[in-house]
Order: C-alpha cells, then structure tokens, then sequence
C-alpha cells in the first residue's frame, strides 16, 4: 500500500499570513491581534495557520528575521559590489529608505513590537542588528576619517533613525518627493555626500 503523503505547505499561504500580520500587528499591537484574525486576513481558516507557524510567537519572529534578513543580505551585497566607499554609502541609505516606505508596516511591527520576542529571538536579532550596523560603519569611517568609531556608529544610527521617522508619521508627500527627503537626511547625519546623483529613487537597486 502506498503511504500516503504529507500535504504540501504553500509557500504563497505563508507570504499571505506574514503580509496579514504585519498589516494588523502594526495597526492594532501583537496582543490584540489572534490568530483567528490573522487566518481570516491571509484567506484562511485559523487552524491553517498551524501548518506553517506553530505559535503566533513564531508569527512575530518570522517577521522580524524576515525584516533583518531583508536589510543585511543587500548591506552586505552593497558592500561588497560598490565601486568605492561612497557609493557603497549611497546604496546603503537607497535600500534602507526603499525599505523603510515599501515594507513600512514591518518595521513598524519590528520597533514596536520585538519586546514581544522570547529572549532567545531577541538576542538574536540585535546580533543581526549590529552586524547590519557594522556594515555601514565600515564605509563610513574612510569617508570620515576625523570621527572615533563610536562617533561613526552615532551617526549611523542617527541616520537611520531619521529614515524610520517614516514609521511614526504620515508625510502626505509624493513617494518620490518622500524619498528624496529621506535619503538628503541620512545624508547629512553621515556628512557624506551621495554618490553620482544628488537624488534617489525607490526602485535604485546596487549596480
């Protein structure tokens, strides 16, 4: 007798319940939300949800690895595909800013919320944290070679606490007109010129 096979999970489902809870983790905060109404957001009933996450701690995890995930991977391939230092920069605040308006919903899940995390996650995900930090230390310092390395780490975090400002405030402004704003202000937190173009654009990806 054949033995019967394990149902295959859908990678779609899955992408379908982290869009859903990041939708409504960051409207609502993560002990609001079930999974019930997760299930019914993504198109599923809310035992399906089990099929791919166990718990909706696993949910938020998911979640917030993804977001870091999302920003190391390019950080690193930024750094190290960048003609020079400044450019590397310039990339580096691109992607953070495309990130920040496009995947708005799970940054603001990831700030607001990583404290929800049990301490194992938590730990790992400020490793991730620094890591990506790192990454833009290491081009900024050639650029600002009068700065102490915690000077340069300052201003990092500096200018990406100014990209996320996006997190806590609708603008109104155009995407484009948003962008441009964006970038300019990470720009002068790091006191480094872009590279190449004065501007930037959503959609700019390493070349």
């Amino acid at each position: 007798m054949e033995q019967a096979r394990a149902p295959r999970r859908d990678p779609a489902r899955k992408a379908r319940i982290l869009a859903a809870s990041a939708e409504l983790i960051s409207r609502h905060g993560y002990h609001a939300v079930g999974l019930t109404e997760i299930g019914t957001a993504a198109g599923i009933v809310s035992t399906g949800v089990y099929r791919h996450f166990p718990s909706k701690s696993a949910i938020l995890a998911a979640l917030l690895h993804q977001v870091m995930d999302l920003l190391g991977t390019a950080a690193g391939e930024i750094v190290a595909t960048a003609p020079d230092d400044r450019a590397a920069v310039t990339e580096l605040v691109r992607h953070h800013v495309r990130v920040a308006i496009e995947d708005r919903r799970i940054l603001q899940v990831y700030h607001f919320e990583a404290r929800c995390l049990p301490a194992e996650d938590q730990q790992r995900l400020r490793r991730a944290q620094r890591d990506y930090v790192e990454e833009w230390v290491a081009v900024v310092t050639p650029l600002r070679p009068g700065l102490t390395d915690a000077q340069a780490r300052a201003l990092v975090h500096a200018a990406i606490g100014g990209v996320q400002s996006v997190l806590f405030h609708h603008s109104g402004l155009a995407q484009d007109r948003l962008t441009a704003l964006l970038c300019g202000a990470a720009h002068a937190c790091l006191g480094v010129a872009a590279a190449a173009e004065p501007g930037c654009r959503v959609g700019l990806h390493p070349s």
